[in-house]
């Protein structure tokens, strides 16, 4: 039997840094997708204000099985 996945494109921010906006996504999307196999950050961005960075950002892609 063959596996078919679908990803889907998801945008999560964080006040405390990129690896912890990317594992939001993945939080997040566990909540209602099942069998969540992988995320491919596909761009970085980040907030400044006052000179420093008060908010980072990532675009990212989720993978996922069908049921």
């Amino acid at each position: 039997m063959s596996k078919v996945l679908k990803v889907v494109e998801l945008l999560a921010e964080s006040d405390k840094s990129w690896e912890d906006a990317a594992a939001q996504a993945v939080e997040k999307a566990s909540q209602t997708l099942h069998n969540v196999k992988s995320i491919y950050i596909e761009n970085f961005q980040a907030k400044v204000d006052g000179g420093k960075i008060v908010e980072y950002r990532v675009n990212a892609k989720v993978t996922f099985l069908l049921d």
